[in-house]
């Protein structure tokens, strides 16, 4: 929500997981019910208009039938999903049932997925990023950003694989270790680039830029990760 704000969009915010977490790790989630799911859609939508939906934890396959639906019926706005499974800290927050209906009914309404390295070897059988996004393609998603915040080395490379004949790359120089939700915080912001007209490739530009400058600003909150500072002021 503070990283759609600061980027100039007002957030639409509806809850599907409620999680026991700290800045350290996630201990405990329970999934909305989907029936309360389905009116909080129902109620935002009778009431503003909708440029992009961005998903997150999602809680279980319950919750993604509403969503699956709740998107079917409105073709045309830019699903950008970040496919989270596990928390940074180790913490699982997603069961085989999540991961199955993820990659069978949502993943061929998204116009991009968002996973880390170790989401995409998950969730593409492989442990070869080109050959695992080429796997989640089949499947019907239009494109998959590969993101490089967990990996290793002097630079955070971003992979768009799409079906293009070659995938293009964001490389911005690593700061530091991990940071708590810098995954969601980059969906979350191309998102909001999507909504207010940019093109997926400016949306990621944009949101890279923005997500490494929430890094270079990041808050010791508590006694774990450090939280990126998604409230600085944003120039456009």
């Amino acid at each position: 929500m503070q990283a759609i704000t600061s980027l100039g969009c007002h957030p639409l915010p509806v809850l599907t997981c409620l999680t026991v977490q700290d800045t350290c790790n996630v201990y405990d989630a329970q999934p909305v019910d989907s029936a309360l799911i389905r009116k909080q859609l129902d109620c935002i939508a009778a009431d503003a208009p909708i440029h992009a939906i961005k998903t997150g934890a999602l809680g279980n396959a319950g919750v993604v039938d509403v969503l699956v639906e709740f998107i079917k019926a409105r073709p045309g706005i830019p699903v950008i999903t970040d496919p989270v499974i596990k928390a940074a800290g180790g913490g699982d927050l997603a069961d085989e049932a999540l991961i199955t209906a993820m990659k069978e009914r949502l993943f061929p309404l998204a116009e991009m997925i968002t996973p880390n390295g170790i989401e995409l070897a998950m969730l593409g059988g492989s442990e070869e990023p080109e050959q695992a996004a080429k796997h989640l393609m089949d499947l019907g998603c239009e494109s998959v950003l590969a993101t490089g915040g967990h990996g290793t080395g002097l630079h955070i490379t971003n992979t768009l694989y799409n079906h293009n004949p070659e995938p293009m790359r964001w490389e911005i120089e690593r700061v530091g270790g991990e940071y708590h939700g810098t995954g969601c915080t980059l969906a979350a912001a191309i998102a909001a680039g999507r909504a207010s007209g940019l093109s997926a490739r400016a949306a990621i530009s944009q949101a890279q830029n923005y997500v490494n400058r929430a890094i270079l600003h990041a808050l010791d909150v508590g006694k774990g990760q450090p939280v990126p500072d998604r409230g600085i002021l944003w120039e456009r």
